[in-house]
């Protein structure tokens, strides 16, 4: 079975990690919801996919001359009842030019606003209750070794929140995930955590974490991952190759260090409109995904779609 898992929610239809993209995926058929999460500057964790906010709030015009020397405005410079006075909108490119996906919800309408992480557990809990189903929630840790810089340790406060709400187990429907190896290792072996973790694997060029993602790849750096975690998360991109002899998109040899070790497979992002050339379509790309490489989690910004493929 091949779990579907909302990336930020439904972002393929409103604005990314909002209450409301949240329960548009519940009711759209997701298994699991995702939660970026960074911290506010009274360190409340907030469910926001990086550290910045000028690409998915109106933070340059309510607070102008708060930005930083590098021209961002960052949530850790704001307490929670300012970042509350922000509107969320779709995510516009850095320099201002526009919406990343210009046919997705209209840019600047709606009154969207950032949510806790309590929150958006309180929604799906909620929901879980009034509907019988069991949603899952599969929060992201953002920048652990940023934050510490900043004097706050993320994971500790993530961990205290989702204890609270009773996620402590692999029973509890519940993933942790994070780019950094250091931070998911700290969280299983300091802090004593029995989450089930997964290994995000990107590009070294994001500057997601000090790890070099090239060596994940490969088989001894698998089984190091296998040391820690439940499973990897990777770049979609990084599980399949095209045979320039016939045009046949096959597995990468990554797929099957990875099978050796057991681990599990959720893959990201699954989007209609940024089909890689290697696929027709958005269908063939799940199909090919579920029924060749068998992963067994897919995150998408299209819930509906994903999960009427798998059908």
């Amino acid at each position: 079975m091949t779990i579907v898992i909302a990336h930020r929610g439904a972002s393929g239809y409103l604005p990314e990690h909002t209450l409301s993209a949240a329960a548009y995926a519940y009711a759209l058929g997701a298994d699991f919801i995702e939660q970026d999460v960074v911290l506010s500057k009274d360190s409340h964790p907030i469910v926001l996919h990086d550290i910045h906010l000028d690409q998915v709030t109106n933070v340059k015009d309510k607070f102008p001359n708060r930005s930083r020397g590098d021209g961002r405005w960052y949530a850790k410079d704001f307490e929670l009842l300012e970042l509350k006075q922000l509107t969320e909108h779709e995510r516009t490119q850095l320099d201002g030019s526009g919406a990343i996906f210009p046919e997705r919800f209209p840019y600047g309408q709606g009154n969207f606003q950032i949510p806790t992480l309590q929150e958006e557990i309180d929604l799906i809990k909620g929901l879980n209750q009034s509907t019988g189903r069991n949603v899952g929630i599969y929060p992201e840790i953002k920048k652990p070794a940023w934050h510490i810089q900043e004097g706050v340790d993320i994971s500790k406060v993530v961990l205290e929140i989702l204890n609270t709400n009773d996620y402590n187990s692999p029973a509890d429907n519940v993933f942790l995930q994070c780019f950094d190896s250091k931070e998911l290792k700290r969280i299983k072996n300091k802090l004593n955590s029995s989450l089930p973790l997964i290994q995000l694997i990107g590009s070294n060029a994001w500057n997601e974490s000090d790890d070099n993602y090239d060596l994940m790849l490969t088989r001894q750096g698998v089984k190091n991952i296998s040391s820690y975690a439940v499973g990897v998360g990777p770049y979609l991109q990084l599980l399949y190759q095209t045979s320039v002899a016939n045009n046949n998109i096959q597995p990468t040899i990554f797929s099957q260090f990875v099978r050796e070790n057991n681990l599990l497979i959720h893959p990201y992002t699954f989007r209609v409109d940024a089909v890689p050339l290697a696929f027709k379509d958005f269908a063939e790309m799940v199909i090919w995904f579920s029924n060749v490489l068998n992963v067994d989690g897919i995150f998408t910004d299209f819930v509906d779609k994903t999960v009427s493929l798998l059908k």
